[in-house]
């Protein structure tokens, strides 16, 4: 079987077509509100917010995996909705997202909210804890950060 190739896409929500759209809700709430039993408000208002991009791999159009990143006040850049798709795991989708996000995040010092069993994970993308494990929507989270290369 030839080598299948995996494109990632950078985008503001103005740049995303319907379609588009439809695959990367699709996999956040098939993963976040169905696979996780997690009941809350998937459509928060802040895909659509102007500093907002949009961060996905597909390979043969296939969306396997994706993240967003929001601008937040002070220049502090948050990255969420970490999600790859069942199908795809364990391929090192995860590690690819996440480096390509702190590449477009660049020298701005960076946030997230980190499932707790994954705070290794982002560890290992230069974030470290920078709060008390809370539980949201029965799940413990990790406040975590990391600095500015110049800060």
């Amino acid at each position: 079987m030839p080598q299948q190739t995996i494109e990632s896409r950078l985008a503001s929500f103005t740049e995303l077509d319907a379609h588009t759209f439809h695959d990367l809700l699709r996999l956040r709430i098939d993963v976040f509100v169905v696979e996780q039993a997690c009941a809350y408000p998937e459509l928060d208002g802040r895909d659509v917010e102007p500093g907002t991009r949009h961060l996905w791999l597909t390979r043969d159009g296939v969306v396997l995996a994706y993240l967003r990143i929001l601008a937040e006040p002070g220049g502090v850049a948050r990255i969420g909705r970490v999600v790859v798709a069942p199908h795809a795991r364990g391929e090192g989708h995860a590690g690819r997202l996440m480096a390509e996000a702190l590449a477009a995040v660049g020298d701005r010092p960076c946030v997230l909210e980190a499932q707790s069993h994954l705070a290794g994970f982002y560890a290992r993308h230069g974030f470290a804890v920078c709060g008390p494990e809370y539980v949201e929507d029965g799940i413990p989270h990790t406040p975590m950060r990391r600095e500015s290369a110049t800060g």
